[in-house]
């Protein structure tokens, strides 16, 4: 190689790792979504306050096959209007027969807010079911469970 080659090998490495380094340093660090923050109520850990409830067996479950059905049934629709409502964040039951029947996760700032909520259950209201609530701290990200749930569900619960 001659003393030019040399020099324009040079000039191409360094051209090479100053636009290398150039980008690197221009490229803006990733930053937090703001509307996203701002829609699921996220703290700087993504983090936020929720009321977690245990559905617990109550002390009145001798009710009769088609009194539970209708119980049940209306459990289920006060479901559906706490969540319609962004009150419900997440609920399901457990699939054993222990004590802890399910759990409900509330999008409220007070444990009497959830406390109320969960008094418009029919299930607790016969006292099929108790319930013993929790503050809780979890990911924001739990805010939009119920828009994707509904993106994937294909059948009403109802139905």
């Amino acid at each position: 190689m001659i003393k030019s080659d040399y020099i324009i090998l040079t000039a191409l490495i360094l051209l090479t790792a100053c636009q290398s380094g150039t980008t690197e340093k221009t490229m803006a660090p990733d930053s937090p979504d703001t509307a996203l923050i701002r829609k699921t109520g996220a703290d700087p850990y993504g983090m936020r306050k929720y009321i977690f409830c245990y559905l617990k067996k109550g002390p009145n479950r001798k009710q009769d096959s088609a009194t539970a059905a209708r119980l049940q049934q209306g459990h289920m629709e006060n479901i559906g209007k706490l969540a319609e409502a962004g009150k419900l964040i997440l609920a399901g039951p457990f699939l054993d027969t222990g004590e802890i029947r399910g759990i409900f996760i509330f999008n409220c700032k007070t444990l009497e807010e959830a406390r109320a909520l969960t008094q418009t259950d029919p299930a607790v209201q016969a006292g099929r079911l108790t319930m013993e609530l929790h503050e809780w701290y979890g990911s924001a990200a739990l805010m939009m469970v119920n828009e994707q749930h509904n993106k994937l569900e294909s059948k009403k619960i109802t139905d």
